[in-house]
């Protein structure tokens, strides 16, 4: 998910866009502009940067495996053709 303080940052933004005789006609446009930014990105499917980097750390270590288990399959079937 977003950090909410950048969320809070592109609502503030926005709502200082906006014309001043609107923003007496827009209160309360930050905070609801803030609620559909948030219920957008919601729907998106993101994961947190700490979850990516445990993903890609588990992704290291598979390939870790898979090439140790390759050699040992290699080292294994040249034995046993060395027979």
């Amino acid at each position: 998910m977003l950090n909410p303080k950048k969320l809070e940052e592109i609502a503030k933004q926005i709502s200082d866009s906006v014309p001043q005789g609107m923003k007496d006609m827009a209160e309360g446009a930050e905070t609801r502009v803030k609620q559909i930014l948030q219920s957008q990105i919601s729907r998106l499917d993101f994961v947190s940067r700490e979850e990516f980097d445990v993903q890609t750390q588990v992704l290291i270590r598979t390939r870790e495996k898979l090439a140790a288990l390759e050699a040992r399959i290699a080292s294994l079937e040249k034995s046993s053709t060395g027979d």
